[in-house]
């Protein structure tokens, strides 16, 4: 299985997020919002996106609030993992 401890040294990115669907085997939808500026016109936006991520064991719940790192392509959709 694929498991990353946080000592571990980190060669993608981490988002936090917080779960949306949990039912997939070994996979949670995590919903990641962002607040960013607009580069033109300078207004704030609220920006959202979904992201599947490996979830060995199923040990995250709908709801939780989790990290999630970038890692190797594990299936078509799935290219981060929880590390909590």
């Amino acid at each position: 299985m694929t498991t990353i401890n946080k000592e571990q040294k980190s060669t993608g990115r981490i988002f936090k997020g917080t779960v949306v669907s949990t039912k997939m085997t070994d996979t949670a939808v995590v919903k990641i919002e962002r607040y960013e500026k607009h580069p033109k016109y300078g207004k704030f936006i609220r920006s959202q996106k979904k992201f599947k991520a490996h979830n060995p064991g199923n040990t995250c719940k709908v709801g939780d609030i989790v990290e999630i790192q970038e890692c190797r392509p594990i299936s078509k959709d799935k290219s981060f993992i929880v590390i909590k």
